[in-house]
């Protein structure tokens, strides 16, 4: 990552500096979970199977031939930039100021050789690399006896990570600790009372809440318009078939959310905003996402199962994927699809509560969500032009295109109004609401907030996602509030 390669700062702390007058030996690094916050062989195994799923049949005889086979094998197949590999920017600032001081450097990895020598290229601060080659796995104890054969016993300073790492030190003069937890920090001060501790731990709890994206959860209340549309207030059966469903695609969206992640890595290590995430950035290692993913969707399959609603999630469950793996870089078909994502809440809900989705509500939220969802689109433009690119990763649009994306959401958003407004005056509202002329100030509000959001969006304040947008602005929680007022007038019984 362009910010975590730079130069050191002016002071280190005492704790990582090192001997200036040359006399220090010589310090070997690992690469995975040390020099770069991730296990390169988890992402290049991922990277491989999503290039080319049928390779997932082809690792099981790979690693039966032993695990420095399996990892050649998927390094000669990873296309791969190592300058978008997360690199600790602690340690790197580090090795640059040892570097600078004319300290020697090598790279000792358990990493394939193909893997270790582009890291070191880029770099341009190892004299040498040790790695493993496809027929020795270079980790533990076999990476101590190459460096030992290399350097002699006790000749060469260590900077590890891992458990494995320890039979390493025991035969290093030096100890770098770096990202380490607790109980290898207390073995290797054990080792190496004078260690040197680099990078305190990160809280992966923390990232992976954070990569769950429970802020978009709040796209999963539409579940609860069909009972609200229709009037059912009162049945606490329904709201509780409602409200899990809701919780369903939320654990759903969380675990379609990690798979998207780990399958956008070196578009989202490419954005100068997404690379902040906590798989792009390494706070979360890609391994917590393939094992938490498969758990949430099976999560929220069993709940939907429960609740009746199995059939929308699967839809959304099938969307998803498909827009994840290939639709998102089709253009126009991907924001018939984000808008689809929203409208399958609706049929969630309705199934659950018993209340179908009504033509005319199919119709307003079809329109209405598709306007989002080009919303969505510009505000990636913008963003793309401002940057000056002509082209986003991974998207199927160029900078010419922006004037009629702005053209179709503005439609949309109008078409939404003229939908609600034919709705509010026919007969079907009469035998809901006992007041069904105060849903006219629906149309104005509705209007206006979208109006709004398109403003936003032409003037760079929008968010990736106009719900978030929309969640932190206090204009449209003014909106939503006068929007609650009208439709509860609306409820009032007749007379009343």
């Amino acid at each position: 990552m362009a910010e975590a390669i730079a130069e050191p700062p002016d002071s280190l702390p005492d704790t990582v500096s090192a001997a200036a007058d040359g006399t220090a030996p010589v310090l070997c690094v690992d690469l995975d979970g040390t020099l770069v916050r991730t296990d390169t062989l988890a992402e290049a195994a991922l990277g491989v199977v999503l290039a080319d799923p049928r390779v997932l049949l082809r690792l099981p005889s790979w690693l039966a031939a032993g695990r420095a086979r399996l990892k050649a094998e998927i390094a000669a197949r990873w296309q791969f930039d190592p300058a978008l590999l997360p690199y600790d920017p602690d340690v790197l600032a580090w090795l640059r100021a040892e570097h600078a001081r004319g300290r020697r450097l090598v790279l000792a990895t358990a990493a394939d050789r193909r893997v270790a020598e582009a890291v070191a290229a880029h770099l341009g601060l190892f004299e040498a690399v040790i790695a493993s080659d496809g027929a020795t796995n270079l980790r533990g104890p076999a990476k101590a006896a190459a460096l030992v054969a290399r350097f002699g016993a006790g000749g060469f300073a260590y900077a590890g990570n891992a458990r494995e790492d320890l039979a390493v030190w025991r035969q290093a003069g030096q100890a770098v600790v770096v990202n380490a937890p607790a109980a290898v920090r207390s073995a290797a001060l054990a080792l190496h009372p004078q260690a040197r501790m680099l990078a305190p731990p990160r809280p992966v709890g923390l990232a992976l809440l954070r990569a769950l994206r429970p802020y978009q959860w709040v796209k999963n209340a539409l579940c609860l318009i069909p009972p609200l549309a229709a009037g059912d207030l009162h049945n606490p059966h329904v709201w509780a078939a409602t409200v899990a469903v809701a919780v369903a695609f939320c654990m759903v969206a969380s675990g379609v959310y990690l798979l998207n992640d780990l399958a956008d890595l070196p578009a989202d290590r490419a954005s100068a905003r997404k690379r902040r995430r906590p798989f792009a950035a390494g706070d979360l290692p890609a391994l917590a996402g393939i094992v938490a993913a498969p758990l949430l969707l099976a999560a929220g399959a069993a709940l939907g199962w429960r609740s009746g609603a199995w059939p929308a999630l699967l839809v959304y469950l099938l969307l998803s994927a498909g827009y994840n793996l290939r639709l998102k870089e089709q253009p126009l078909i991907d924001v018939f699809v984000l808008a689809a994502l929203y409208t399958v809440r609706l049929f969630g809900g309705g199934e659950a509560s018993g209340h179908a989705v009504s033509l005319w509500l199919l119709g307003f939220s079809s329109f209405l969500f598709l306007g989002l969802a080009l919303i969505k689109r510009v505000s990636e433009l913008q963003r793309m032009l401002a940057a000056g690119k002509r082209r986003v990763a991974r998207r199927g649009y160029q900078a010419e295109d922006l004037g009629m994306l702005q053209m179709f959401g503005s439609a949309s958003a109008f078409a939404s109004a003229i939908v609600l407004s034919l709705y509010v005056q026919s007969e079907l509202p009469r035998h809901i609401y006992g007041h069904p002329a105060m849903l006219w100030a629906s149309i104005p509000l509705l209007l206006f907030w979208q109006c709004r959001l398109w403003l936003s969006t032409v003037r760079g304040y929008m968010h990736d996602d106009p719900i978030i947008y929309a969640a932190r602005d206090w204009v449209s929680w003014l909106v939503a509030a006068a929007l609650a007022v009208a439709v509860g007038l609306a409820w009032l019984p007749a007379g009343g």
